[in-house]
């Protein structure tokens, strides 16, 4: 950890003891404090409420309150909080529904003790949580499945009207799974400008995060399942 970073404030929501004591043990022997813990939805958000913890690491299968609803109510009172959904299966079906709502990516509960730790760092920074490919390839697989409502045609572009050509362009290979430094390669452009855009379209869209771009680029059509960068 380097001089001078901010270290995020976590909190813990499992049913499982064992899950949220081996979670709170992996992160504060690498210097991240966890602030709470929560066995259920209900007890998540109240702990939220009081807390104010950073990232929230969310299980999806919880009893009283599931972990899209926690993280729902969550993302709707503290903006600036980041949820990492927790899920035993890469394919679990919720998981396009978390995104959706606002979460900042997903892991599996079999994560590495490294990796755990450096998606905390990541998410708490503001980016989306994993490899932009990766997150592409989830939306994608659900895309396939339709989980998802399909947009009517003649409304399928209407949330993009407020882009430019460029911005358009770019919020498509966003949707194709491309990182900042690819996206800049592939237009021929400086990351620095890239990061421009890509805010640009953060703010004009509302989204928060990349994972929000991944599934509004499918949800209007503007990327097509099968489609990668």
């Amino acid at each position: 950890m380097s001089a001078g970073e901010v270290v995020p404030r976590v909190l813990i929501a499992d049913d499982q003891a064992l899950v949220r004591g081996g979670f709170r043990l992996i992160l504060t022997t690498r210097g991240i404090p966890v602030v709470g813990e929560a066995a259920d939805g209900a007890e998540a958000v109240a702990a939220a409420r009081k807390l104010r913890p950073d990232v929230v690491l969310m299980d999806i299968r919880m009893p009283n309150m599931d972990g899209l609803e926690a993280a729902r109510r969550i993302l709707l009172e503290l903006p600036d909080c980041r949820v990492i959904m927790l899920t035993t299966f890469d394919l679990d079906r919720y998981v396009y529904a978390a995104l959706s709502l606002g979460a900042s990516g997903f892991l599996l509960k079999d994560v590495t003790p490294e990796h755990l730790a450096a998606a905390v760092r990541l998410v708490s920074t503001g980016d989306a949580l994993l490899a932009p490919s990766i997150t592409r390839r989830l939306v994608e697989r659900y895309a396939c499945a339709d989980v998802r409502p399909a947009p009517a045609p003649a409304a399928a572009h209407r949330e993009l009207v407020g882009l430019t050509p460029r911005e358009l362009e770019v919020l498509r290979l966003l949707g194709q799974g491309l990182s900042n430094t690819e996206l800049a390669e592939a237009l021929t452009l400086s990351e620095s400008t890239v990061k421009t855009h890509v805010g640009r379209i953060f703010t004009k869209l509302g989204l928060r995060d990349r994972a929000q771009a991944v599934v509004l680029a499918y949800e209007t059509g503007l990327v097509s399942p099968g489609e990668s960068g």
